[in-house]
This record gives C-alpha cells, structure tokens and sequence, in this order.
C-alpha cells in the first residue's frame, strides 16, 4: 500500500477499515521478524478490532452513495456529511453537535428529517441488539 497524495481527501471509516482488512491479508504474507511491520500490524489490528464494533461494519458503497444523494436537500458541508456516516446520529443533540450553526442552517422538522434519512439509509445495530444493550446499562445501574 503506497500513498500517493496525502491530502486528497478524508476517509470514512468504511474505507479505513476495507484498507485495513488489505492491508492486515497483504502483512500476513510478509515472513521474517520486522519491528517496524510488527507495530504496523499491532495498528492495523486494533484499529480493525475498533471499526469492527462500529456500524462502518454494515456499510458497502452503495449504501453510502444512496446516503450521500439523500443528504442533498440539507446543504451539508463535505465534513458534515463524513460525520453523519462515520457517527450514525440518532438524537437531535448528536445533529447540533455535528452540523454547525445548526439552528440557523435547520429547521426543527429538517433535523428530524435528517434523522429519519440517517435511521433508513444507514444500516445500525438491529432493535435486538440495542434491546439487550439497554438490559445490560439497566443491570449495572
């Protein structure tokens, strides 16, 4: 893996983790002790490891294309629609907290459009797991 240009754009964390599952298979075939791809390995597996619990997991590329032509109408900056994929917001305070100046650019009913855009074109953790998520913060409460 070389990098060609380092500031053609930013990544979303899809793509982050389609390189890093490349370049964890391409580190694999490298033989012979290198501390250098020793710690690059290191990074590339924790990093995995993080992306792997995140909803980046259940994204494709069409999935984020139908995402990114959905956000049209809201006039979001390239920065702002890399948030809302990479974070998945699904309150209103995430939304103010990733668009900004959010109360003069939005409308109450477009932050819940947007939200709703969010919740059908981006795939999440289904309603089970989020249901057993909330038994277990219940239980160490």
């Amino acid at each position: 893996m070389e990098v060609v240009n380092h500031n053609a754009g930013m990544l979303s964390n899809y793509e982050v983790y389609t390189l890093l599952l490349e370049a964890q298979s391409n580190l694999a075939k490298i033989k012979g002790p290198n501390r250098r791809l020793e710690n690059l390995a290191t990074i590339a597996y924790e990093t995995n490891k993080y992306l792997s619990e995140t909803p980046c997991k259940l994204q494709s590329p069409e999935v984020i294309e139908d995402f990114l032509m959905a956000l049209g109408p809201f006039k979001l900056t390239r920065a702002e629609k890399l948030q809302l994929l990479n974070l998945r917001p699904m309150t209103t305070v995430e939304i103010h907290l990733i668009v900004e100046e959010c109360e003069e650019r939005l409308t109450e009913q477009q932050v819940d459009e947007l939200l709703k855009v969010v919740e059908e074109k981006l795939p999440g953790p289904s309603s089970a797991d989020e249901d057993i998520a909330d038994e277990v913060k219940g239980e160490e409460q």
